[in-house]
């Protein structure tokens, strides 16, 4: 599988580069070029299929060719030793609680499958990778969390002061090692912003080995799939029409619900 940019369709690059470059050449996103449709036998078991069982098929399907299956089957089972429980909210309304991880976020996927996935291609590299990482609160823990203690990288956390919850500042700010919290003065799109001028500086980039924890990066949305493949396996009622609601900043959660569809 290769992964284009939605700026220059024309480039084509590994998922590796894709992962270690963030955005693209030109602010561009990588996407797969080839998003794989899934076997009919696949969506008529979803009903008996745990979430790491559903995640691992999804994963090997659209990460084909890109590392070994095993390590991709490995990756998904030390990433997810939680549950998403589907919750009865009243007739025919239902919600996923994907927030059942270690930092009480949905980005607890995204950002636990990310941290092992750079860890499987840093296993063989003499070098330091730095991620950089702008948050309102909920990325920069679950990023932190996710990455803590992970050989070779360097996480950088941008967060505004003043404007995220005090449990989140005390996850950011508290665990030390390879995670380093940055303090802004102004908002979440002031950090973003600071973010992306990093990856366009040519200067920088060619003195420092960078990359993004952001929704930006493929490897945070394509875990963010799986799940919209467990809440429709968990439906009773196929046979109606499904509208699915989703709360969302950045559009992370969003476009991983669209890989999914």
């Amino acid at each position: 599988m290769k992964f284009y940019s939605t700026d220059d369709h024309a480039l084509s690059v590994s998922l590796k580069e894709a992962m270690f470059s963030g955005l693209a050449p030109g602010g561009g996103l990588f996407l797969p070029e080839r998003i794989p449709k899934l076997p009919e036998s696949f969506i008529d078991e979803l009903e008996s299929l745990s979430f790491v069982e559903i995640a691992e098929i999804v994963a090997c399907h659209i990460l084909e060719g890109t590392i070994p299956e095993e390590s991709i089957r490995k990756i998904v089972r030390d990433s997810f030793p939680f549950d998403v429980p589907m919750v009865n909210v009243e007739e025919n309304i239902y919600s996923l609680e994907t927030y059942h991880g270690p930092t009480f976020s949905f980005k607890d996927f995204g950002a636990r499958f990310m941290a092992r996935l750079f860890g499987h291609f840093l296993e063989e590299e003499n070098e330091t990778l730095h991620i950089l990482v702008a948050t309102s609160g909920d990325t920069g823990s679950a990023v932190a969390q996710g990455f803590y203690q992970v050989p070779g990288i360097q996480v950088w956390v941008l967060y505004p002061s003043g404007k995220i919850s005090e449990i989140q500042e005390k996850q950011i700010t508290t665990m030390g090692e390879n995670i380093h919290a940055l303090e802004v003065e102004g908002t979440f799109d002031d950090c973003q912003k600071l973010v992306k001028t990093a990856f366009q500086d040519k200067d920088l980039r060619s003195k420092l080995n960078m990359t993004s924890a952001n929704s930006i990066n493929i490897a945070r949305l394509i875990p963010q799939s799986f799940y919209y493949f467990y809440a429709y396996g968990q439906l009773p009622k196929k046979d109606l029409p499904i509208v699915i609601s989703v709360p969302s900043g950045n559009f992370g959660n969003l476009t991983g619900g669209l890989l999914a569809k």
